[in-house]
């Protein structure tokens, strides 16, 4: 058995990179992290909005849901297969990208100066928007299963 590879050390030297260019853009320390809580912002908020997709997917689910498994064997796997999914993204959009870690809350490793701080927040950051890909996958597989299953009971109605 082949051993696995470590996992990359953070900050990486892109993050080194992107952090003296935030610190130059933003005149220092603080513009950089204005900048970055900025893109927080933006992570927060459209997991607010894959969160809000799943609530509705469970809540017509609920409504409908019943209706369109009696139309076939595909359709109820289809929904099931489709509600694992658009659960699965809500648990790990509740557990990840919607968890909170302030800013306040890094300092630089010692002897690490600004810099080091910031690429610190990036590699977080960074690790935040991969968890929020994940999420946005896993709800989009649900979301396509869902559909397939109303789809077929709206082509061939509920089995008789």
């Amino acid at each position: 058995m082949k051993p696995r590879s470590p996992k990359p050390e953070c900050p990486l030297d892109s993050h080194n990179e992107e952090a003296r260019h935030l610190l130059q853009v933003g005149g220092g320390l603080h513009g950089a992290l204005q900048m970055l809580v900025t893109q927080f912002g933006v992570l927060q908020t459209r997991s607010q909005v894959l969160l809000t997709v799943s609530t509705l997917a469970l809540t017509i689910t609920g409504f409908s849901g019943p209706r369109i498994a009696q139309s076939g064997d595909f359709s109820r796997l289809a929904m099931a297969v489709g509600l694992v999914f658009v659960l699965g993204s809500m648990l790990l959009i509740i557990g990840g990208s919607l968890r909170i870690r302030w800013v306040t809350q890094f300092s630089a490793p010692a002897g690490g100066g600004d810099e080091a701080l910031v690429a610190q927040i990036l590699c977080y950051r960074d690790r935040k928007t991969r968890l929020f890909g994940w999420e946005l996958a896993l709800l989009l597989a649900g979301l396509a299963a869902y559909v397939a299953a109303v789809v077929v009971y709206f082509l061939f109605g509920v089995a008789a």
